[in-house]
């Protein structure tokens, strides 16, 4: 018994360690919550929610400028488009990339115009992938709303 009283504190400095999650993350991603975020002067925004566990403003697409606005590690970071695939509406494609080889990410949205909504719509089903040099990818399912001036 004293043997392994003497050696816990071994066990423990080689066990695995937990990578903490960065300040103001969502449910341990790297993703945090944006702050609230104004419609554009022109153009539409897409305002996007996590779809499942909490549910938190995560990213704000833009369709002019095109770019995603995201929080990671801690620090508000826009990502310029780099590529589209498809229309879904509202000046957005239905796939679309940001950022360069550093830190990018790919928007894939599901858009529909509803009558209820003007100047808008509503981002039914979306996925946002967020790819990180040297770090892992992270897949977040995403829904929201699309404001546009």
């Amino acid at each position: 018994m004293n043997a392994l009283l003497f050696l816990a504190p071994v066990l423990l400095a080689v066990a695995p360690q937990a990578t903490p999650a960065p300040a103001g993350s969502v449910d341990g991603l790297p993703l945090g919550v944006l702050p609230k975020q104004e419609l554009p002067r022109q153009g539409c925004a897409a305002y996007l929610w996590t779809a499942s566990g909490t549910r938190a403003l995560i990213a704000m697409a833009g369709a002019d400028p095109a770019r995603l606005r995201l929080s990671v590690g801690g620090k508000i970071i826009d990502l310029e488009r780099s590529g589209q695939v498809g229309g879904a509406g509202l000046g957005f494609a239905e796939s679309t990339t940001y950022g360069s080889a550093a830190i990018g990410a790919k928007l894939t949205m599901k858009i529909e115009t509803r009558e209820s909504i003007t100047s808008g719509g509503v981002v039914s089903d979306g996925i946002l992938q967020l790819d990180r040099a040297g770090q892992d990818s992270v897949v977040v399912p995403v829904a929201g709303l699309i404001g546009c001036a």
